[in-house]
């Protein structure tokens, strides 16, 4: 390591957070590419799980760093956000947005994806509550079984899902399910307002999901567990996990699309 690196070792990382934001030094750059690189296979290996086969994980390392290179670029120490908390959000960011631009999904994966979705919607608006597996399927026209078999194909769907953007405010800010790392300061009070109902939304709908649903949310989501580990956790298996992940998130899209429309045309 440099001279110019080595004085950086006696403290904290804030100080060569604000130099490097005023500097733009290479080689300062150069040492935060290879601290954090480990950041992006960790991410693009959570992605991995539940992708079909035709998705490459080293595609997937790929589309990650340019979430690297720009969470460094990015990066204020001032919003006293950790630095491995808000790359894995670019970097997951720019994984699924590379995801979306190769349209990976096969057509009829996403028409059965929406089809589940919209018959889950409409039963839960129907039934007035969350319901079981025995309903989907007979309205689905197939047996418990064989829902489960589809759910488990059209899993890498889920995972893009609850990424997926919301435009607010006259001049489109965007926010995301998961994102909740913008500054405060580069939005308007209308658009800080709304993010917060989205995010207030977003709790009371996982807090409606059954309870092993609203586990996997919370630990895929918020601990960061891989769905193995999380199959470790709840003593199922990563398929079941994976299944369990799937209708959780379908559950919440048409609980949140109904909100969604209302809080973008305020």
């Amino acid at each position: 390591m440099s001279r110019l690196l080595d004085k950086y070792n006696q403290f904290d990382e804030t100080s060569l957070w604000k130099d490097y934001r005023v500097s733009k030094n290479s080689e300062i750059r150069a040492y935060l590419v290879e601290k954090y690189s480990p950041l992006v296979k960790h991410v693009a290996g959570r992605v991995a799980i539940g992708m079909p086969q035709n998705v490459e994980f080293d595609d997937l390392v790929s589309y990650g760093v340019f979430g690297l290179l720009d969470a460094i670029e990015k990066f204020d120490p001032a919003r006293e956000i950790k630095f491995k908390t808000y790359a894995m959000t670019r970097i997951r960011g720019s994984i699924f947005d590379e995801l979306r631009s190769v349209d990976w999904i096969p057509r009829s994966i996403r028409q059965k994806a929406k089809q589940l979705e919209q018959i889950i919607g409409m039963l839960e608006n129907k039934e007035g509550q969350t319901v079981e597996d025995e309903l989907i399927a007979k309205e689905l026209g197939v047996s418990v079984d064989e829902l489960a078999t589809l759910l488990t194909k059209i899993s890498g769907t889920s995972l893009v899902s609850l990424n997926d953007i919301w435009f607010l405010g006259d001049e489109n800010d965007e926010v995301s399910f998961m994102e909740t790392l913008e500054s405060p300061a580069n939005m308007n009070p209308d658009v800080i307002i709304e993010k917060e109902e989205i995010k207030n939304v977003i709790v009371e709908a996982i807090k409606t999901l059954p309870e092993k649903e609203k586990k996997v949310i919370v630990l895929y989501y918020y601990e960061d567990l891989t769905l193995k580990e999380i199959g470790e956790v709840l003593e199922v298996t990563e398929s079941r996990i994976s299944q369990l992940h799937t209708k959780a998130v379908m559950r919440l899209r048409s609980k949140l699309g109904k909100v969604k429309s209302v809080v973008t045309k305020k």
